[in-house]
C-alpha cells in the first residue's frame, strides 16, 4: 500500500498507527521522507520533484501599475472576468468594473441603493465571483445576502439570503457547486442554480468517514520516536495555544482543483485553535485533521491535489506547513522572519501548481498589544526544486495605507501571471516567467556560471570548474534583503562580473576574483572550498549602487518597476519601465556614477518611449544589438545616441528591407548571425520556435546560443546542436520536415523533459536539468567534433587526442580530417601525444574508410585525400615510422612494430627480423625495450599461431624457437618438427616448410631445385594445386620435364572442356596424336588435318575423317565448311554441292557445278532449291506482317484501356462496338493488376540457379497473354523482334533475287522484292506511331497501383535481365533500319 493516498488504503485495523508513525517519522527523518515519496504515490516529494527546476528564476516579462482611476467606496476583494480580462472590485460600497489596459471605469454597480450595502461604508463583501456561463457575476455579503448581477442586461438579483449572516463564499473550480459559510457557523452547498444541496455544522466531534481504525498494538509507546529517542514516549502532549489575537476568526474555504473535496479552516470553539476538515462534494466530512499549535488563518489547497497549504507560528520559527487530505501534517518550510515580525494574511497557488504566493504584513506592538500601524506588506513567490523551497521574488509593497493590499489572485488561465489589488485602487499585475540566469562568454575564460535566487541569497555554481547538483552550489551570495533579479556582464573580457538588483532597488556588483575568499558575505558551499579537488574562482563585491528615480519619487511606487536590466558596457545597464500610459513601455539607460564613495548612485538617462508593451529585451554582446520585443509580436532595434541623433528604437528589418514580425509572442529570445545577418531567436510559451519570422520546429522547450552553435531541446526527447557558420537559413527552414541522418551529429537523443541550463564555451560539456531537479552533464557529439577540429586546425595533438580517447571519437579524424596537414607535422604528432601507449592506440584504430565522410560528415571538410583508396592505412604507418625511426628508434620500438602489424598486408616477418635483432643485440639506450617485452607485445597484437607460422616461414629457426616458447604450444608438438626439418637439405628443407604454411607456389620453385629424383613429387604437387602455369616457367621447353608438365596440362584442360587449349598444348609439346583428339572433340578442323598432315595418315584415312568432320559441322549449319572439306580432302564434289544449296550459297554451288562441268546438276538439285527458298521467303514475310499489324494493333487497344483506367474512365465491363473483338475477359486493366500480384509471386519463387530458369521466368514476365500484367511491354518486344527479323532478310533476299533473275525468274524475282519491300515500308512507317517518345518507360511498372502487392512491385524490378530477352530500356527504344545494304536490283 505505500505510495497510495492515505484515504485510498483500506479501513483494516492497526492502519490509524501505521500511518501516524510513517508520518511522524518523515517530518523527523526527511531522509526517510524522501525514501517514501521516491516511491511513488500522492506524496509531497512526487510532485514537489517534477514541478520548477532548481537552476531557474523568475523573470518579470511585463508588468501594468494603473493607479488613474477611483471606483465606489474602499476595495474589498478582487475577481477576474477571463472573457474580457476587465476586473471586478468589490467593495464596501458595491462593484466596479475596471479596465486595466485603458484605465478606465466601465461600470459601477452600487448596493447601496437596493440597501444590500449600508451607506456609512461599514459593509462587507465577503465573496465574489465573475461567472462566464451565465454572463453574470456573484456577489455575497456579510450581511447574508447572495446577489447575481447581470453583466449584459445590468439586473440585480437576490437569489438568496442567510439571516446569521456569511463569513465567506466559495465556488468550486468548475463552477457548479458553491460553498457558504455563515455566522452560526454551519456550511450551506448550493448548485450554481442556487439549488441548496444540503447545510452541515463546521464544528463536528467526529473524524469523517476516513477516520482511522487501530487494533491496540499501536500506541504511541511502542512506536519509532527517531533522534528524539525513547523519552518521547513519555513526554507530555503539547498544550495546543488558542489563535492569536491578529487572526480574523473567519474560516477559510479552499478547493482541490479537481473539485471533488474542499477544505475548511476554522476557530474551535472549545480550544480556540485553528482545526482543519476535509469535506467531499457532497459536503461530507472526510477527515479532521490533528490539533496544531499556532496554525494560522491562510489557508489554499494545491491545485494539482496532494498538499493543502498553511502556516504555523512555533516558539522559534515562522513556517508554511503543507497537510495530506487525511489531516495528517506532511512538510514544511521556514518564512525568512524573524520571530513575531510579520503575519501571514492569505497563501495562493497558481494554477499548475509550481509557485505559492504568500501575502504577509508586518506587525507592531504597542504599549503590550497589538496594533497594525504603518506596517509593511510583502508578497513572496515560493517554489520547490530537489526537496528544497526557494524563495524566487519577493515584492516589497511599503507601509503607505495606500499600498497596502487588499486582494491577491493568480490568473486562472496564465499560469504566472499574478493580479494585486490595493486599498487606494492601485492596481498591479505581474507577467512572470521561468529563466536561467547564466554567463553569456564566449571565451574559455568564461566559467559558465548559473545564479539561483534564494531569497537574500544567491547560488552560483561555474560549471566550468565544477558539477554541483541543486539545491547545493559551489558558492553563495550574501545580500542584505531578498534579491529579484541577476545579471551577468556582457563584455567578454569580464563575462563573470555579476550584478544583482535587489527589493532597496539597490544593485550590487561583483567582479571575479582570483580564488581567495575574503568577503565573509560569501559562503563557500558544498563544491568548493578548501576540501575541493578544485579551486573555485569566487568574485568579490566591488560596489553597491543605488539607483536615483525621479524628483519626487526616490522610493518606486511600485516593486520591481525597473525590470529586464541587461549589462550592456561596463558602466551601463538597459533596463525597462512602464510609460505613463499603460500601453507604453521606456527603454532607459541605468549609468553609474564614478565617485569613490561607498555607496555609489545609477542614474536614469536617454528614456525611449515605445508604445506597446515590452516583453523581451535581447542584446548581443559582439555587436552590441539590442532587440526589443513587443506583446503583438513586433520587434524593434534599438539605436545607440550618436553625436547628431539621440537613441531611439526602429522596427526591426531583415537584409531584403521587410519588416520582421513573431506570429505569436515569444518568452524567451535571442540574437544570433545566419547567413551572414543577424537575426532573432524566439521561444513560444507552446513550444513553437522561430528565426525572425520564420519557424523552424514546434516542438521546441529549451534553447541557447554559445559560440555559433544553436542548441534546443525539444518534446520528441532529442537536442539538436547546429552550427550558425555552416546552417543557412534554408537548411533551418526545412530542420522540421527532414528527417535526420544515421550519422548526423547534429542530433542527441536526452532523457524525456530535459531542458538546457548551459553551455560551457569552448569547451564539449552541455549541462542538462532533468524534470525531477537532478543535473546531466552531456558531451554533445557536435560540440565534441568541433572542438575536435578546432585542436586539429590549431595543431594541438595532445589536446584532440584526449578528448577524442575520453569521449569515444574515432582516431580516424586526426588524420582525414586534413591528411595533407597532418602527414606535414607527424613529428609535432609524435612529440606532444608522447606516449607510446597513445601512438598505439592511434595506430591500432586505423583503417581505410574515410570517417570524414562516414561517420562525422561535415559539410566545409577540409579533408583532401592525399593517397589512392586502399592506401590510407600503409600511407599512416610508413610515414609515422619513418618519423619514429628518425626520432628514437629505441624509444617508439614497439609503436614501430605496431606500423609493421597493422599494414593492409601485414609485414610480419620484418616485425619479427627486428624482434630477434633486439635479442642478437640489445641497445643500450635506457628507453629501449628489451626483446621479450616486444614479443610479448608483438604476441598481443597477433594471434600466436599466425606469428609462429611466419617465424617458420623465415627459415630462422632461432626465431621460431623465441616465437614458440611465448606460445602456449607444447614442445613436444613442435620440437620435433623442427630437428627434422634440420636434418634437411636447405633446398627441400624450404620446400617443406613452404608446403606445410601452404606457400604453393614458393614450395613449387624450392623444389624445382632439389634435382630430378624430387620431381614426380613435384608433378603431383603441380596436379594437387593446378600449378602447370607455375612449373613451366620453371624448365627449359626442350626437356623433358616441360613435356611431361605440359602433357599433364593438356590432359587437366580436356576434363575442364577446353579441348582447342588442350590441342595446343600437346601441339606444341609434339603430342600430335592428343592434339588431333582434342580438335576434332571441338571441331578446329583447319588444326585437325595440320595434325593429320604431322601424322602421316593415309588416304583413305584423310578421307574417312574429312566426310566424319563435314558431318558435323552440317549438323552445326556451317555448311559453307563442310563442302571446303568435303571437295578438297573428301574429293566429293557432289556432297560438297548439296551442302552449298542447303546453306543458301547460290553463287559457290553455280562455281563448283561449272567446275566440273555438271550442267545436269542445275535441273535436278539448283532450280528447285532456289523456287522453294522463295515460296518460304514469301510466307514468312506474309506471316510476318500479318503478325505485326495484329500486335500493332493490340497495342494500340491495350494502351488506350490503360489511359482511361487511369483517368477513372473505365467500366467494369467493356462496352460492345467495332473493336470488341479485340478485349478480351482478361483485357481490362483492373483485372490485369489484379493478376500481377498472381505472376509477381510466382516469379518471385523462381530460381536464379540457371540460365534456362532466367530465360523462362523473363518470357513469363513478357507473356503476350490477353491481360497479363505486362501485356504491353511484351508486344513492344514482339514488334521489335519481328523488326529485327524482317530488316535481316535484306542480303538474304539480294542473294536470291540474283538468282531468280540469272535463271528467268523475273516474275517471281519481282514478286519477292515487292513483297519485302512493302513489308519493310509498313515496318517503317509504324515505328513513330509504336515507339512515342513520350510513352517511353510508360509502361515499366505498370504492377505499381492500389491493387499491386509487394511480391509484384519487387518482382517487376528484381529479376535478371539477360539470355535472348532484350533489355529493358532496348525494349523503349526504337529500332533502326539498315539503310545502307542495297539489296534490290534495278532490273526488277
Amino acid at each position: 500500500v505505500r505510495g497510495q493516498p492515505a484515504s485510498a488504503w483500506p479501513l483494516k485495523e492497526g492502519e490509524e498507527t501505521g500511518i501516524r508513525c510513517r508520518t511522524e517519522v518523515g517530518r523527523k527523518f526527511p531522509g526517510f521522507q524522501r525514501l517514501e515519496e521516491a516511491a511513488g504515490g500522492e506524496r509531497l516529494g512526487q510532485l514537489l520533484a517534477f514541478s520548477a527546476p532548481a537552476m531557474r528564476n523568475l523573470k518579470l516579462l511585463h508588468s501594468l501599475h494603473c493607479s488613474g482611476w477611483k471606483g465606489l467606496g474602499k476595495p474589498q476583494c478582487l475577481t477576474l472576468r477571463t472573457d474580457t480580462g476587465t476586473l471586478l472590485v468589490g467593495s464596501d460600497l458595491g462593484v466596479t468594473e475596471l479596465d486595466p489596459h485603458t484605465e478606465q471605469v466601465l461600470r459601477k454597480v452600487s448596493l447601496v441603493e437596493e440597501a444590500f450595502l449600508p451607506e456609512d461604508g461599514t459593509g462587507c463583501i465577503v465573496g465574489i465571483e465573475d461567472l462566464p456561463d451565465q454572463e453574470s457575476v456573484c456577489v455575497a455579503t456579510a450581511s447574508g445576502d447572495v446577489i447575481l448581477y447581470n453583466l449584459n442586461s445590468n439586473q440585480l438579483e437576490c437569489v438568496g439570503s442567510v439571516d446569521s449572516g456569511l463569513s465567506g463564499m466559495s465556488w468550486s473550480p468548475d463552477q457548479e457547486l458553491v460553498v457558504l459559510t455563515t455566522g452560526q457557523g454551519t456550511i450551506i452547498m448550493m448548485t450554481k442554480d442556487f439549488d441548496a444541496v444540503t447545510e452541515v455544522g463546521i464544528h463536528q466531534d467526529d473524524f469523517g468517514e476516513g477516520k482511522f481504525i487501530t487494533v491496540g498494538w499501536g500506541k504511541k509507546e511502542t512506536q519509532f520516536h527517531g533522534a528524539e529517542g525513547k523519552q518521547a514516549a513519555r513526554c507530555k502532549p503539547v498544550e495546543i495555544q488558542p489563535a492569536f489575537p491578529w487572526d480574523d476568526q473567519k474560516p477559510r474555504v479552499t478547493w482541490r482543483g479537481d473539485g471533488q473535496l474542499f477544505a475548511v479552516s476554522t476557530i474551535c470553539p472549545v480550544a480556540g485553535s485553528r482545526k482543519l476538515r476535509i469535506w467531499n462534494r457532497e459536503c461530507v466530512l472526510q477527515s479532521t485533521s490533528e490539533s496544531v499549535s499556532g496554525l494560522e488563518q491562510a489557508l489554499c489547497w494545491k491545485p494539482s491535489g496532494n498538499l493543502i497549504a498553511s502556516t504555523q507560528r512555533k516558539l522559534n520559527k515562522h513556517n508554511v506547513v503543507f497537510f495530506e487530505q487525511n489531516g495528517l501534517q506532511h512538510g514544511e518550510f521556514s518564512l525568512p522572519f524573524d520571530k513575531g515580525q510579520v503575519k501571514v494574511n492569505e497563501m495562493v497557488w497558481n494554477s499548475d501548481s509550481t509557485v505559492l504566493a504568500v501575502w504577509l504584513e508586518d506587525l507592531r506592538s504597542t504599549n503590550g498589544g497589538i496594533k497594525d500601524v504603518h506596517q509593511n506588506t510583502y508578497v513572496q513567490l515560493w517554489t520547490v526544486g530537489n526537496y528544497h523551497w526557494y524563495l524566487k521574488q519577493s515584492l516589497h509593497f511599503g507601509g503607505d495605507r495606500a499600498e497596502r493590499i487588499v486582494s491577491l489572485m493568480w490568473d486562472p488561465e496564465s499560469p504566472y501571471r499574478l493580479h494585486v489589488l490595493c486599498s487606494g485602487w492601485l492596481y498591479l499585475s505581474f507577467n512572470w516567467h521561468w529563466t536561467i540566469d547564466r554567463s553569456t562568454g564566449e571565451e574559455s575564460g568564461d566559467f559558465a556560471n548559473v545564479a539561483v535566487i534564494d531569497g537574500d541569497k544567491v547560488l552560483v555554481t561555474p560549471f566550468r570548474q565544477t558539477v554541483v547538483p541543486p539545491p547545493m552550489c559551489a558558492y553563495q551570495l550574501q545580500l542584505p534583503c531578498a534579491v529579484n533579479q541577476i545579471v551577468f556582464s556582457s563584455d567578454p573580457q569580464r563575462s563573470n562580473d555579476i550584478a544583482i538588483l535587489t527589493t532597496d532597488s539597490r544593485i550590487s556588483v561583483y567582479q571575479a576574483g582570483d580564488g581567495v575568499n575574503e568577503d565573509t558575505e560569501i559562503k563557500v558551499g558544498a563544491g568548493g572550498g578548501s576540501g575541493s579537488k578544485k579551486r573555485i574562482t569566487i568574485p568579490k563585491l566591488v560596489k553597491t549602487y543605488r539607483i536615483k528615480f525621479e524628483e519626487g519619487a526616490s522610493e518606486p511606487l511600485n516593486p520591481l518597476k525597473l525590470r529586464m536590466i541587461t549589462w550592456v558596457k561596463e558602466s551601463m545597464f538597459l533596463a525597462l519601465c512602464q510609460g505613463h500610459r499603460t500601453s507604453q513601455s521606456v527603454v532607459c539607460q541605468l549609468v553609474t556614477s564614478s565617485e569613490e564613495s561607498q555607496e555609489g548612485e545609477i542614474q536614469i538617462r536617454s528614456p525611449v518611449i515605445v508604445d506597446g508593451h515590452v516583453i523581451n529585451l535581447c542584446h548581443n554582446q559582439k555587436t552590441h544589438t539590442v532587440a526589443l520585443l513587443l506583446s503583438s509580436g513586433q520587434i524593434l532595434r534599438y539605436f545607440w545616441a550618436t553625436d547628431s541623433s539621440e537613441s531611439c528604437v526602429k522596427p526591426w528589418k531583415s537584409a531584403t528591407g521587410s519588416l520582421v514580425q513573431f506570429p505569436q509572442p515569444c518568452i524567451e529570445t535571442a540574437l544570433c548571425t545566419v547567413d551572414a545577418e543577424q537575426m532573432v531567436l524566439g521561444l513560444t510559451e507552446r513550444s513553437r520556435f522561430f528565426i525572425n519570422d520564420l519557424e523552424i520546429a514546434s516542438n521546441v522547450t529549451s534553447f541557447v546560443v554559445c559560440d555559433e552553435f544553436l542548441l534546443f531541446t525539444t518534446h520528441s526527447h532529442t537536442c539538436r546542436c547546429l552550427d550558425l557558420r555552416t546552417t543557412s537559413l534554408k537548411a533551418l527552414s526545412h530542420l522540421s520536415s527532414s528527417d535526420s541522418q544515421p550519422n548526423d551529429e547534429t542530433v542527441r537523443r536526452v532523457e524525456r523533459g530535459s531542458r538546457i541550463v548551459t553551455v560551457v564555451p569552448q569547451d564539449t560539456k552541455l549541462l542538462l536539468q532533468m524534470p525531477r531537479g537532478n543535473l546531466e552533464v552531456v558531451h554533445h557529439h557536435a560540440l565534441v567534433l568541433a572542438q575536435v577540429r578546432k585542436y586539429l586546425d590549431r595543431l594541438k595533438y595532445k589536446e584532440a587526442f584526449e578528448c577524442m580517447r575520453k569521449l569515444r571519437i574515432n582516431l580516424n579524424l586526426i588524420h582525414d580530417h586534413n591528411p595533407k596537414v597532418f602527414l606535414e607535422n607527424l613529428e609535432n604528432f609524435v612529440k606532444q601525444i608522447e606516449s607510446i601507449n597513445y601512438i598505439n592506440l592511434f595506430l591500432t584504430e586505423l583503417k581505410e574508410e574515410d570517417v570524414t565522410k562516414t561517420m562525422y560528415p561535415y559539410l566545409p571538410s577540409s579533408s583532401t585525400s592525399v593517397h589512392e583508396v586502399g592506401t590510407k592505412v600503409n600511407t599512416i604507418c610508413d610515414a609515422l615510422r619513418t618519423t619514429m625511426e628518425r626520432i628514437n628508434p629505441h624509444k617508439y620500438s614497439l609503436s614501430i612494430l605496431t606500423c609493421h602489424v597493422r599494414k593492409r598486408t601485414p609485414e610480419l616477418e620484418t616485425a619479427l627480423q627486428k624482434v630477434h635483432e633486439l635479442r642478437v643485440d640489445p641497445p643500450s639506450d635506457p628507453e629501449a625495450v628489451s626483446a621479450e617485452e616486444a614479443l610479448k607485445y608483438l604476441l598481443f597484437l597477433v594471434d600466436v599461431n599466425e606469428l609462429y607460422d611466419y617465424a617458420v616461414g623465415t627459415y630462422d629457426f632461432d626465431l621460431v624457437m623465441m616465437v614458440a616458447e611465448k606460445s602456449q604450444k607444447d614442445p613436444k608438438e613442435y620440437l620435433p618438427f623442427l630437428n627434422n626439418l634440420k636434418k634437411m637439405e636447405t633446398n627441400y628443407q624450404r620446400y617443406t616448410i613452404d608446403k606445410y604454411l601452404k606457400r604453393y607456389k614458393k614450395a613449387l620453385g624450392h623444389l624445382s631445385k632439389c634435382g630430378p629424383q624430387h620431381f614426380t613429387e613435384l608433378l603431383n604437387l603441380v596436379k594437387d594445386q593446378q600449378m602447370y602455369n607455375d612449373a613451366l616457367k620453371l624448365f627449359p621447353v626442350n626437356s623433358l620435364e616441360y613435356k611431361d608438365i605440359s602433357i599433364a596440362y593438356g590432359e587437366y584442360l580436356s576434363e575442364k572442356h577446353y579441348y582447342e587449349q588442350a590441342g595446343l598444348i600437346f601441339a606444341r609439346c609434339g603430342e600430335c596424336e592428343r592434339a588431333l583428339g582434342a580438335f576434332l572433340l571441338c571441331n578446329s578442323w583447319q588444326q585437325a588435318f595440320c595434325m593429320v598432315s604431322r601424322l602421316h595418315f593415309t588416304e583413305d584415312k584423310v578421307v574417312g575423317m574429312a566426310q566424319t568432320i563435314a558431318g558435323r559441322l552440317t549438323e552445326q549449319q556451317r555448311h559453307s565448311e563442310a563442302a571446303i572439306v568435303l571437295e578438297q580432302y573428301a574429293k566429293d564434289y557432289e556432297e560438297a554441292i548439296t551442302s552449298l544449296l542447303q546453306g543458301a550459297a547460290w553463287e559457290e554451288s553455280l562455281r563448283l557445278i561449272y567446275k566440273y562441268n555438271r550442267a545436269d546438276i542445275l535441273e535436278t538439285n539448283l532450280k528447285p532449291s532456289i523456287l522453294e527458298a522463295h515460296r518460304n521467303h514469301m510466307e514468312f514475310l506474309d506471316t510476318q506482317k500479318t503478325l505485326f499489324m495484329r500486335h500493332k494493333s493490340r497495342l494500340a487497344v491495350v494502351r488506350e484501356i490503360k489511359e482511361k483506367e487511369q483517368d477513372g474512365f473505365l467500366d467494369e465491363e467493356v462496352a460492345d462496338g467495332p473493336d470488341s473483338d479485340l478485349y478480351s475477359e482478361a483485357s481490362s486493366m483492373r483485372s490485369a493488376s489484379g493478376m500481377g500480384s498472381k505472376y509477381s509471386h510466382s516469379n518471385s519463387r523462381i530460381s536464379a540457379r540457371s540460365s534456362k530458369n532466367r530465360r523462362k521466368a523473363e518470357r513469363k514476365r513478357h507473356s503476350l497473354k490477353e491481360g497479363s500484367p505486362l501485356e504491353d511491354v511484351a508486344l513492344l518486344e514482339a514488334l521489335g523482334g519481328i523488326i529485327y527479323t524482317v530488316d535481316k532478310l535484306t542480303g538474304e533476299v539480294h542473294r536470291l533475287l540474283k538468282v531468280l533473275v540469272l535463271f528467268g525468274y523475273d516474275v517471281l524475282a519481282s514478286e519477292l522484292q515487292r513483297s519485302l519491300e512493302d513489308a519493310l515500308r509498313v515496318v517503317e512507317k509504324s515505328i513513330p506511331d509504336i515507339w512515342q517518345p513520350d510513352r517511353k518507360k510508360a509502361a515499366a511498372c505498370p504492377v505499381l497501383g492500389p491493387d499491386s502487392t509487394a511480391n509484384s512491385i519487387t518482382a517487376s524490378f528484381g529479376h535478371p535481365r539477360n539470355g535472348a530477352v532484350p533489355h529493358q530500356d532496348e525494349i523503349f527504344d526504337p529500332p533502326k533500319l539498315n539503310k545502307n545494304v542495297q539489296w534490290k536490283l534495278n532490273i526488277l
